[in-house]
């Protein structure tokens, strides 16, 4: 039998089953050699011995030179036909007596005569079944090479199964994280909902009872006229007028006059912007100051507060104060600088905080009238 052996000296794999196939095989053949020459020797005498061993002999070396032949396809079927042919000639021997001893009415039934032909069908199978299995004998190299490849892609085999249990596990883990978050998004977006119609129907209640309110009190033109304050502009409220007891930086309130007195009467030929024309002591730099804007100068385009401070100083410059058109005169006079829409839109604003708006309804009216 081969044996092929590494550098270590061990016997391959593929040997040691050929041994082991070798060693059976030798046995059974011993053993065929034995039962068959005890059937045939009663018959042919002396000539027994060559035709067993023969025989024997024979499927034995069949058998080693299949091995021999098994890397070529037509040397090897030749000699795997020779062999089950005589593995069918050897076992058919004890077969043979087995049947004529049963018909004798089975006096005499050896244990050996039975089990010959079955370890003879039995050995030739095993053959057949391991044999192709073996493959070709290689060298040592070769065999170190092969296990090599087979080990890297045992290796490889292993990696991808761990890759695939970490990507089963990643996908169940991300699942379950996808229902938590769908949850989550589903839960917060619910609750939006219900703060959004809790909110609507808080609206709706009081934009209906607003509506109501607006129906049947409607709002003052004269209140949309009044300005709300500015965050960058701002300023203290406007210097106190007549009939109010409070003073604003430390300046005295304009006092309502007193048995037809003025609080200080006019300064002769001052027609400037900065005296004092009528029945107050607050000059206009001092009513610029509290309002918080530079001094109107005439002939300078003016803000609408500076606008606001000289109307103001023009009409309570006399007691009663001055009508719109006495006060839009004086403003023109003065030589202050301002279309007539300006103006009245001012005028209007100032009447509306002082006084309500009732003057200069009726100063219209008056003028339209005239």
């Amino acid at each position: 039998m081969e044996k092929v052996k590494n550098g270590l000296g061990r016997v391959s794999s593929r040997g040691l089953v050929l041994a082991v196939l070798g060693v059976v095989t030798l046995a059974v053949a011993i053993l065929s050699v034995a039962v068959s020459y005890d059937i045939l020797e009663p018959r042919f005498g002396a000539w027994a011995i060559p035709t067993v061993g023969a025989l024997d002999a024979l499927w034995v070396v069949f058998q080693a030179t299949e091995i021999l032949a098994r890397n070529h396809k037509e040397r090897a079927r030749r000699v795997l036909i020779a062999g089950l042919a005589l593995t069918a000639v050897n076992a058919a021997i004890p077969t043979a007596e087995l049947i004529l001893t049963a018909q004798n009415g089975g006096a005499r039934l050896d244990l050996a005569v039975v089990l010959t032909p079955v370890a003879i069908i039995a050995t030739k199978t095993a053959w057949w079944i391991a044999l192709p299995s073996l493959g070709r004998a290689v060298s040592s190299d070769t065999r170190q090479a092969i296990a090599t490849r087979r080990q890297h892609v045992a290796d490889r085999l292993e990696v991808m199964e761990a890759d695939a249990a970490h990507r089963v596990e990643l996908l169940e883990v991300a699942a379950e994280l996808d229902a938590r978050v769908a949850k989550a998004e589903a839960h917060y977006r619910e609750t939006v909902l219900k703060a959004q119609q809790s909110t609507t129907e808080t609206l709706h209640s009081q934009a209906a009872s607003t509506e109501k309110t607006l129906t049947a009190k409607p709002v003052p033109a004269a209140v949309a006229a009044i300005r709300l304050p500015d965050l960058e502009n701002w300023t203290p409220s406007a210097l106190a007028l007549p009939g109010t007891e409070r003073a604003v930086s430390g300046t005295p309130a304009i006092a309502p006059v007193q048995g037809g007195t003025q609080v200080s009467g006019p300064e002769t030929g001052s027609g400037t912007p900065g005296g004092t024309p009528g029945g107050t002591g607050v000059t206009l730099d001092r009513l610029a100051a509290v309002a918080g804007v530079p001094v109107p100068e005439p002939d300078v385009p003016l803000t609408d507060a500076q606008m606001g401070v000289v109307l103001r100083h023009l009409r309570h410059a006399d007691d009663p104060p001055l009508s719109y058109r006495q006060a839009r005169d004086a403003y023109r006079r003065a030589g202050y600088v301002g279309s007539e829409q300006r103006v009245r839109i001012a005028w209007g604003a100032l009447v509306v905080q002082e006084d309500g708006g009732e003057t200069h309804d009726t100063e219209d009216a008056e003028e339209a009238s005239a």
